[in-house]
């Protein structure tokens, strides 16, 4: 009798996991689908299942109660002696531990974590037993040592990391973040002429005379008319300015992204921020243009204070002085972005902004906001607009820490170009399989035409804010 109750668990049991499997298959292909609900065929299978999970759980649980009758011992008539063995006084000193057995244990088909996970999401625990079993599971894996040899995944490399790999948004490709060419794009700007090294302007140097004449039949010379004009050059060096970036041609032929087209626009954007640095401060030798700040003639003016009244008072001077000796009002003011910050950030007496808005109707400020923007117009002081440009120097003067202004005349002075070439060049490096990409283009620029159009304000040491 017991022999056929052993047998009939056995196929019992194995009856009810291919019906669990069934049921489980269906829910879990559900899940993959994103479906909250199943359809009408899929609802009648789990449902026969279900039915077929509870009729077997009872003859499984009448199959042992007949081995309990029989007096067959089974996991839980051990675990009742351990139980009070452990409790029995008479054993304490012989005994100093006793480990339970696990909830659930290979080799054990009564008890199936899978089947009682199934049994309480399908609500077929009717009788509560899977979800206590699955408590006890959950207690011993918090305390049973059998299970500290079990790590949970994370996503770290080696412990489940390479299963969550990175997204490479190859379409987003940062570019490195360059100035551009604010100065260079203001003054004026002509196509470089061809087939030379260097430009020559005439100029005058010294100019014509007219006089009043004193007396009829009076000699215009005699009357101080006739003066002779002289005349000089200014002359302008064409310089090259050029760069190049090697590549292996595996990166070129292997990247999923265009990773020359990658090059070609970071040396672009250096290009245009070193053609605009050269006519600031480029110093005319070593192949160098003659920038700005070292052209002769361009006069300095040093605030008499790092504040509003000594930097106000210095821009109404340079205008000016440029009024008083070109005899043409300027046309832009620039500066770095961190000193139209400083303006910006000025308060008077009564703790009110002296920049705003001109749409904000304001009174006694110094300058109007024209736009929140970089490196173009951004404001307006004194009648003349100013243009940012972060190429200015900060590290002028006596300890390094200073910037300039610049008011001008920006139509007086020129900049010379020729279009930027690129070239690909694979043979050049073709031992090592590497491409060459290059860009050069030409260029000449004078600030000299007109000397006394540009006023550089000079003693700016860095502001505080």
């Amino acid at each position: 009798m017991a022999g056929f109750a052993e047998a009939s668990i056995e196929q019992l049991t194995e009856a009810r996991e291919a019906a669990k499997v069934k049921a489980e298959r269906i829910l879990t292909h559900a899940r993959a689908d994103g479906r909250e609900a199943l359809s009408p065929v899929e609802q009648r299978t789990v449902d026969v299942a279900v039915s077929d999970l509870r009729a077997l759980d009872d003859r499984i649980e009448r199959a042992h109660a007949e081995l309990d009758r029989a007096g067959i011992s089974n996991p839980s008539q051990t675990m009742q002696r351990l139980s009070a063995a452990a409790n029995d006084p008479t054993r304490s000193r012989a005994m100093t531990s006793v480990n339970e057995p696990l909830t659930y244990q290979r080799g054990d088909k009564s008890k199936s974590y899978l089947r009682d996970l199934v049994r309480v999401s399908s609500n077929c625990d009717t009788t509560g037993e899977s979800r206590s079993r699955l408590a006890a599971h959950a207690q011993d894996v918090a305390e049973a040592p059998a299970y500290l040899e079990y790590r949970d995944l994370d996503r770290s490399d080696g412990s489940g990391g390479y299963s969550t790999p990175p997204a490479w948004l190859m379409s987003q490709y940062i570019e490195l973040a360059r100035p551009g060419r604010a100065f260079a794009n203001a003054v004026q700007r002509q196509s470089l002429p061809g087939g030379t090294d260097s430009i020559n302007i005439p100029k005058i140097l010294t100019g014509t005379a007219v006089a009043v004449q004193q007396s009829d039949n009076q000699d215009i010379k005699d009357a101080g008319g006739e003066v002779d004009l002289t005349d000089t050059f200014i002359n302008c060096p064409v310089r090259t300015l050029s760069g190049q970036q090697g590549l292996a041609i595996q990166l070129i032929d292997q990247s999923p992204i265009q990773f020359d087209d990658v090059v070609f626009r970071d040396l672009i954007a250096a290009h245009a921020a070193k053609v605009d640095i050269q006519t600031f401060s480029g110093t005319g030798i070593n192949g160098q243009v003659l920038g700005v700040d070292n052209t002769p003639g361009i006069q300095t003016i040093p605030v008499t204070a790092v504040d509003i009244k000594g930097v106000y008072g210095a821009i109404a001077n340079a205008i000016q002085l440029i009024h008083s000796k070109r005899f043409l009002p300027p046309d832009a003011v620039f500066m770095h972005p961190r000193r139209w910050g400083w303006f910006t950030s000025l308060l008077d007496d009564s703790q009110r902004p002296l920049v705003l808005p001109s749409t904000h109707g304001p009174m006694n400020i110094i300058a109007t906001l024209a736009d929140v923007a970089s490196q173009q117009v951004v404001g307006n002081i004194q009648g003349v607009p100013i243009i940012t440009d972060p190429n200015i120097t900060t590290t002028a003067g006596a300890g390094n820490d200073e910037d300039v202004i610049y008011v001008a005349r920006s139509s007086d002075i020129v900049l010379w170009e020729s279009g930027i070439r690129a070239r690909v060049l694979p043979e050049t490096r073709a031992a090592t399989l590497t491409v060459l990409l290059q860009i050069y283009n030409y260029l000449a620029f004078s600030a000299a035409r007109y000397p006394q159009s540009v006023i550089e304000i000079v003693g700016l040491t860095e502001p505080i804010f």
